[in-house]
């Protein structure tokens, strides 16, 4: 199966412009497939953010983007949406060669995820309470939702345009400006969302694009021009920057890292709820921080769940990701697939049974593969248990009660997602609610990009997607009026429709 030529990008976009910068390091892209460079871009500098910044505040401060109105900000998504509609293609093949995702998994999630989160961010303007009034026996206030200012982008790996989409288009419907600091491991897909947002008509400088080393990303993060950092990525990454943000009170938004548990019930349909688990413990090669790795299983149902997993992932071919066939391809990077590796191996060492998978795939001498991996007999406290592991590794936990699953399922430093399957919805709800966790998915079902997504304890701070999603990218402000003002602005107020040249 071919893939897409080397992409060799010689400038970064700042200030509406693709410009050249600073220095001369480069990133390297590597095919996880070929293990051969695929394209490269530049390595910015500390003083191409601090030219990013500037044109970021230029455009939120003195450009015409301040006086943009909100039907006007619509519209340009909405262009923006046309031409992301019009080049899936290019973009699925860009991740599948970037990261290893297999092409189908691309074309019908990498790439369809994100004009569906957009969709639903158009859908959730509309209503948005940019200004309202409010009263009391006490006196009027007219309340209004501002542009919190210049926002850090900054995008992981794993599934990298739906990513861009979820941070830049809220930052862009609140009246925000944007510096987007792509994963270095894929930084050829940003590369195109941002020539289709140029391609739409966005003002200079309000979006921006400097790929980074850990360095300068830390650099942008910490930048006094930068009024807030949105960072989807690792919890020891988000420590490190709510710890940063936490000198300047600098505004954050964190979705970190996740152990989500399956809880199936002993009515459960087992064949139906195997089958979820394809999509929802295996997709994108493990790599997803929503994934459900930790599958509790009553004691009395074990093995007729363990021999449907196994016949599951005896299912899902494992080999190049540009064919349609594939269900599995190679991991992101030589180090991660080393790390999956030593999680296998400390899995063993702890006393799991290993019942599928856990070397490389016979008859592949090239590619950072890992074969998908079945532990079952895991106790509850082990490494493979407890630590995220982002790759296609699972753990089946038996469990005596309900009460136990439930404690099972919330005890670990995470809590991002989690699955119930039961034959019995109403019973599903009542264990769903007591599992402490941002989602649950009953029965496989998704929330859907409408519902706030985030998680608790380690798994991050805030939330995205909905109107929940649009708060972090606003700052309130209440302004004390007279009775009679109040009562004229409440004839002009139109739900969802901000009104002043400083609006959002």
């Amino acid at each position: 199966m071919s893939s897409a030529t080397a992409t060799d990008h010689q400038t970064i976009f700042i200030g509406g412009a693709w410009t050249s910068p600073a220095g001369i390091e480069r990133i390297d892209v590597v095919s996880p497939w070929t293990e051969k460079v695929i394209g490269s871009v530049p390595s910015c500098s500390r003083e191409d953010v601090d030219r990013a910044v500037t044109a970021a505040r230029q455009a939120l401060e003195s450009g015409p983007w301040p006086a943009t109105p909100l039907d006007d900000r619509i519209a340009l998504v909405r262009r923006f949406r046309e031409r992301l509609v019009a080049t899936s293609g290019e973009l699925a093949q860009l991740i599948t060669d970037e990261m290893g995702a297999p092409i189908t998994q691309s074309r019908n999630i990498q790439v369809t995820n994100p004009v569906r989160i957009l969709d639903a961010y158009l859908e959730a303007v509309q209503h948005y309470p940019f200004r309202t009034i409010r009263r009391s026996e006490f006196g009027q206030a007219l309340v209004t939702r501002n542009p919190v200012g210049v926002v850090a982008a900054v995008v992981p790996w794993n599934v990298p345009a739906s990513l861009v989409i979820q941070k830049v288009v809220p930052a862009l419907l609140t009246g925000c400006t944007v510096i987007l600091k792509p994963a270095p491991e894929t930084p050829l897909d940003a590369y195109l969302v941002v020539r289709l947002l140029e391609e739409a008509g966005c003002p200079p400088g309000v979006v921006n694009l400097v790929p980074a080393d850990r360095e300068v990303s830390e650099y942008l993060v910490t930048h006094p021009g930068v009024a807030k950092v949105t960072f989807t990525g690792s919890s020891a990454a988000g420590r490190r920057i709510a710890e940063l943000g936490g000198k300047d009170l600098r505004r954050v938004t964190l979705e970190l890292g996740g152990k989500s548990a399956a809880v199936i019930l002993d009515d459960a349909d087992l064949d139906s709820a195997t089958e979820a688990l394809r999509m929802g413990s295996f997709r994108n090669n493990g790599q997803v921080c929503t994934l459900k790795t930790r599958l509790l299983v009553p004691k009395s149902r074990h093995h007729a769940f363990l021999e449907r997993l196994v016949a599951l992932v005896e299912d899902m071919p494992v080999g190049d990701p540009n064919d349609p066939d594939t269900h599995i391809g190679p991991l992101v990077s030589s180090r991660q697939r080393d790390r999956v590796v030593g999680y296998i191996r400390s899995g063993i060492e702890e006393g799991a049974t290993l019942v599928k998978g856990g070397e490389r795939p016979a008859g592949l001498d090239h590619g950072w593969f890992v074969e998908p991996t079945v532990f079952t007999d895991v106790d509850p406290s082990a490494t493979i248990a407890q630590e995220e592991i982002f790759g296609p590794v699972v753990a089946v936990i038996p469990y005596g009660s309900v009460d136990e699953a439930v404690s099972i399922a919330n005890n670990t430093m995470y809590g991002l997602s989690g699955a119930v399957f039961t034959a019995d919805p109403v019973r599903g709800l009542e264990v769903a609610s007591r599992m402490y966790t941002g989602t649950v998915e009953l029965n496989g079902s998704p929330a859907g990009f409408q519902a706030p997504m985030g998680g608790v304890k380690m798994s991050g701070i805030g939330r995205e997607f909905g109107p929940e999603g649009l708060d972090p990218f606003v700052e309130t402000k209440a302004i004390g009026v007279p009775a009679d003002l109040a009562d004229t602005l409440d004839e002009r107020l139109v739900p969802g429709r901000p009104a002043g040249r400083r609006s959002a």
